[in-house]
C-alpha cells in the first residue's frame, strides 16, 4: 500500500513553486527565493537548523529543474543559474534518478532489535533457533550481539511475543535490483548501470532524499512558446484528478496543449498486435512470451536477465504507438506523455517520437500554478479515445484480460502467468523460466505491485483509483 507522508508533500510543494516561478513576472527571483520562503527564520526546522533545510530545498529545486544533484560543481551557484540553463536546454541527455546526499539520514544497516516486549521467557526460542549463537540473556532480557548476527530473521519468526523487530533501510529494501547502496560516507548512492528507473526508492524513502529529474520546465517552456504540443494521457489518469477524462482534456488545453490523445487507444492497438504476435510465436513452438508494456521491466530484462530478451514481445508500448500516430500526422508536434511512471522517461529517451514525459504529480503542480480547476472546465473532445481493453491496462491483469478477449477461438490455448510487482524473487523466477518454463505461455509483468495505479508519480491512493477505474470500465 502506498501512503502519503510529509516528506513527499514537500517534494510536491517544490514542484508547484517552480511552476509558479516560471509563470511569474520575475521567475529568476522567485526561483532563488524558494528555499527561504519554504523555511523562513520563524519556522521550525525539519533537521538541525533552517540552513540545512534550505540547502536540501535548493537541491530539491535543482531536481525539479531537471538537474542531477551529483553533478553540482560549485555549491555557491544560485538557483537562477540552473533555471537559466534549463531554459536554454534543447536536448535531454539523461533521465536518471538523483540522490540528495544531505537529505539522506544515513540509515543504519538493516538489523534485528529486541524490544521491551521481551518477557525473558523460559522457552527462549529466539536463542535456541539462532544459528550463530548471537543472542544472550542479560538481567532476564534477550539481547542481540550485532557482531555475530547475520540478519537471518529466525529469531523474529521464533519469538512467541513478537518482541523482535527488523529495522530496514527503506530505499534499499524497495529496490528490486539492489541498485542503491551506501558509499564510504554512509550515504546512499545509485548505481545507474544497474538501476531500472522504477522509482520505488523515491516512494520508499521517508526523507524524500531520492528524486527524479523533472522535465516539467521543458514542457512549460514549450507551451509558453506556443509550439504545437500534444498530450498523451495514460490510462492510469482515472481517479488522479477530479472530473471526467473530457474535463481533464479541457484542463490540459487550458494549460496550452493543442489537443489530448488517450494512450488507451494505443493500448488497444498494443492488444491487437501482441495477441497476433503471441499466436505466431506459440504456433512456431515458443514456450512462452512476456509483455513489453512496462519500461522498468524491460530495463530489468536488459540489465538483469538478458537471456529473457528473446521471450519479450516485440510489440511497442501504448505510449510508443500513440506517439508514432501523432508524429506521422504532425511531424513538428511536440509529444508529451503524462502518466504515473518514472521509467517512461528512460523509454522516451530512446524513442524519438516521445519528446517529454510528465508524471501526474508534475501535471498537478502545473494545474495549481496555472490556476486550472478541472471541475470548472467544460468537457473537451479527446482526439483519439480508447476502449475498455486499453483503459484497463493500468491494473495488474489488465493486459492479460484484454488479450484473452482478443484471441477468440485461440483463448483455450492461452495460459497466462502474472508477476504482480517486481522484486529479487520475481527476477529469479523469470531467470529460471528461460530454462524450465514458467507454468504458462503468456507472462504479464508489472514492476509496481497492483499495476500502474501504484506508480511513483501518482496522486491518488491506488485503491481509490482502482475503484474509479472499475466504475469507468463498467460504464463503457
Amino acid at each position: 500500500m502506498r501512503y502519503d507522508n510529509q516528506a513527499n508533500r514537500i517534494r510536491k510543494e517544490v514542484l508547484i513553486r517552480v511552476a509558479k516561478a516560471f509563470l511569474s513576472d520575475r521567475p529568476q527571483v522567485e526561483i532563488d527565493h524558494i528555499p527561504v520562503e519554504m523555511r523562513p527564520k520563524n519556522k521550525d526546522a525539519s533537521r538541525c537548523c533552517i540552513y540545512k533545510d534550505r540547502e536540501v530545498l535548493k537541491h530539491r529545486t535543482m531536481a525539479a529543474l531537471g538537474f542531477s544533484v551529483e553533478d553540482e560543481t560549485d555549491e555557491l551557484t544560485p538557483l537562477r543559474d540552473y533555471f537559466d540553463a534549463a531554459l536554454q536546454r534543447e536536448v535531454i541527455e539523461d533521465t536518471g534518478l538523483t540522490v540528495i546526499d544531505i537529505a539522506c539520514s544515513a540509515c543504519l544497516k538493516g538489523s534485528y532489535l529486541i524490544t521491551n516486549a521481551c518477557r525473558g521467557c523460559l522457552g527462549r526460542a529466539c536463542q535456541t533457533n539462532c544459528p550463530k549463537d548471537a543472542i544472550d540473556f542479560v538481567n532476564g532480557r534477550a539481547i542481540i550481539d550485532p557482531d555475530r548476527c547475520v540478519n537471518c530473521g529466525l529469531c523474529l519468526k521464533a519469538c512467541p511475543y513478537n518482541a523482535i523487530v527488523r529495522t530496514p533501510i527503506p530505499c534499499e529494501e524497495a529496490c528490486p535490483v539492489k541498485a542503491i547502496s551506501k558509499d564510504e560516507a554512509g550515504r546512499e548512492v545509485i548505481d545507474h548501470e544497474t538501476c531500472i528507473s522504477c522509482g520505488q526508492c523515491v516512494v520508499a524513502c521517508p526523507f524524500a532524499a531520492i528524486q527524479e529529474r523533472s522535465q516539467m520546465l521543458d514542457v512549460l517552456k514549450t507551451l509558453k512558446n506556443h509550439r504545437p504540443a500534444v498530450a498523451l494521457l495514460a490510462p492510469a489518469v482515472v481517479g488522479q484528478f477530479p472530473g471526467t477524462p473530457e474535463q481533464i482534456a479541457a484542463a490540459l488545453e487550458q494549460l496550452g496543449f493543442a489537443r489530448v490523445e488517450e494512450v488507451s487507444a494505443g493500448a488497444d492497438e498494443t492488444v491487437r498486435r501482441e495477441a497476433a504476435e503471441w499466436k505466431e510465436r506459440i504456433g512456431a513452438g515458443a514456450p512462452f512470451m512476456t509483455t513489453s508494456c512496462c519500461p522498468a521491466y524491460i530495463e530489468a530484462v536488459k540489465k538483469q536477465v538478458p537471456e529473457l530478451m528473446p521471450f519479450v514481445s516485440h510489440t511497442p508500448s501504448p505510449m510508443a504507438i500513440s506517439a508514432r500516430w501523432v508524429k506521422e500526422a504532425e511531424p513538428q508536434a511536440v509529444t508529451v506523455f503524462i502518466g504515473p511512471c518514472v521509467a517512461k522517461r528512460t523509454e522516451a529517451l530512446h524513442n524519438p517520437d516521445v519528446d517529454y514525459v510528465l508524471t501526474f504529480e508534475e501535471l498537478g503542480a502545473m494545474m495549481i500554478a496555472g490556476k486550472v480547476d478541472v471541475l470548472e472546465c467544460e468537457p473537451a473532445k479527446l482526439h483519439r479515445s480508447g476502449q475498455a481493453g486499453g483503459r484497463g491496462f493500468p491494473v495488474s491483469g489488465g493486459v492479460t484480460g484484454a488479450i484473452r478477449k482478443c484471441l477468440d477461438s485461440d483463448a483455450e490455448l492461452f495460459k497466462p502467468v502474472a508477476f504482480n510487482g517486481l522484486d529479487s524473487k520475481a527476477l529469479l523466477r523469470l531467470k529460471m523460466a528461460t530454462a524450465r518454463g514458467c507454468g504458462g505461455n503468456f507472462v504479464e509483468v508489472m514492476c509496481c505491485e497492483g499495476g500502474c495505479l501504484s506508480g511513483p508519480g501518482v496522486l491518488c491512493n491506488p485503491v481509490v483509483a482502482g475503484r474509479k477505474l472499475t466504475e469507468l470500465l463498467a460504464a463503457s
